[in-house]
């Protein structure tokens, strides 16, 4: 019998990129080809990367080297790159890389089938198209627990913000249509999906190339009558976007959690301004006031970005003092980076590496306290949970709650009574009774 090639899919970087892997998967898989899980099975390893930051970059190229080491000792026998950094770097991928077999760039997704095709016979391929062809359609091999899964409902972004190589990379926003968006809830509903996390670059500015409005509410509304589905997130807000229709959207139905990411970066105006993004302290402080006022017991993920080229002590402990005023449940906060061909590339005034990470590390660890006291709240508390597995090694059950969105947020460790179990995509009742790092521990009930 002839072997059957068999092909490591490897993803790097944020929930949109994964979309794109997905659907990359149900094509290779369609076209006969043998998923692994492993790159180090895999006859032909394809590495969808990231190209975000500096950081996102170093780790791509560290899976390139590490795939072209496993090429070297006859482990790997093609090597292909997609993605981000693909697209991004086109002519150093081609040229610094002998070693990699193909060059994809994001419009070329669609085409990994005959690109396997032509490598497996030895010829090499370096193929990019205009950023508006990248398709978004199609059928998708999750490669999330089967319980939930990211709804990509635009990509690309029209935001402009001075620091982000974003719109380099993916171009302007363009936003799936509606239809073709609740098709695919739907058929993700009947797989077994129970949890949508709907991602985008923003979400807010869902609709407005399509519909010329803010269609994210009404997008909403339909998702919400889709059977089955039982929680709806949504990741990547803007602040200026958030609508008093969609605070009355997220209040209304029962189905879209009570958790919102909306990334901030910064709170002085001078520092948002020169970012190309709007607002200011005040606007924020009224933003977050409004939320908690209208949408009791929401959770709030925000992201900040510290040592932006100018950023002055007292602007950078002003930063501090409202992250600690605005009490966010989840938050995240970077030290910049300077990304090639950025206005904020450019400017003067940048800051060193040492002292940018030092502010970043401050923040960090006033928010890790923070974050403690808010997990220390849930004790005694009972949380509908989702379990996602089974840790041998503790002999617990591990799983989410609204509050933890995937792969970001942490886990709630708990243990059933005797003669109980839990199946991943279960939801069950979990009493907290102690909380352990940037996680919570509980019983089930």
């Amino acid at each position: 019998m002839e072997n059957v090639v068999k092909v490591g899919v490897v993803s790097l970087g944020c929930p949109k990129n994964q979309c794109d892997a997905e659907l990359m998967m149900a094509k290779i898989r369609d076209a006969g080809y043998k998923l692994v899980s492993e790159p180090g099975l895999a006859d032909v390893v394809v590495i969808n990367t990231c190209g975000f930051i500096q950081s996102a970059k170093e780790e791509a190229l560290e899976e390139i080297m590490e795939a072209i080491d496993r090429k070297n000792d006859g482990i790997n026998k093609k090597i292909i790159v997609t993605g981000c950094l693909a697209e991004r770097y086109q002519k150093q991928m081609d040229e610094e890389f002998p070693e990699i077999d193909a060059v994809l760039g994001i419009a070329k997704n669609d085409d990994i089938v005959e690109v396997i095709n032509s490598v497996l016979l030895d010829k090499r391929v370096i193929i990019f198209d205009d950023k508006d062809k990248h398709n978004m359609e199609g059928e998708r091999m999750l490669g999330t627990l089967p319980h939930y899964a990211y709804l990509r409902i635009a990509d690309g972004c029209s935001n402009r913000c001075s620091y982000c190589a974003i719109p380099l990379i993916r171009g302007n926003m363009r936003s799936r249509p509606m239809e073709n968006i609740i098709k695919e809830a739907e058929r993700l509903a009947e797989n077994g999906v129970r949890e949508l996390v709907v991602v985008a670059q923003d979400v807010t500015a869902y609709g407005t190339d399509l519909y010329g409005k803010y269609a994210l509410p009404e997008l909403l509304h339909k998702l919400c009558k889709i059977e089955n589905i039982k929680w709806i997130r949504l990741l990547y807000c803007y602040p200026d976007r958030i609508t008093d229709e969609l605070i009355e959207t997220i209040k209304s139905e029962e189905k879209v959690l009570n958790y919102l990411d909306i990334p901030i970066q910064h709170c002085d105006a001078d520092i948002l301004k020169a970012m190309n993004r709007k607002g200011d302290e005040r606007s924020l402080r009224e933003l977050f006031a409004k939320l908690r006022r209208e949408i009791p017991g929401i959770v709030l993920r925000t992201t900040l970005l510290v040592g932006f080229p100018g950023e002055t002590e007292e602007q950078f402990s002003a930063l501090a003092e409202f992250a600690n005023d605005m009490g966010f449940e989840r938050m995240g906060c970077f030290a910049y980076s300077a990304e090639e061909d950025t206005p904020a590339a450019e400017m003067p005034n940048q800051i060193n590496d040492k002292e940018k990470q030092r502010r970043a590390d401050i923040i960090t660890k006033e928010q890790e306290i923070r974050l403690s006291e808010y997990h220390a709240g849930f004790i005694g508390k009972s949380v509908e949970t989702v379990c996602e597995g089974y840790d041998r090694l503790s002999g617990m059950y591990f799983g989410r709650s609204m509050h933890f969105a995937p792969e970001i947020d942490g886990m709630i460790y708990f243990t059933c009574g005797k003669g109980m179990r839990a199946r991943v995509g279960d939801f069950v009742q979990v009493k907290i009774t102690d909380i352990m790092d940037y996680n919570l521990l509980g019983e089930r009930i």
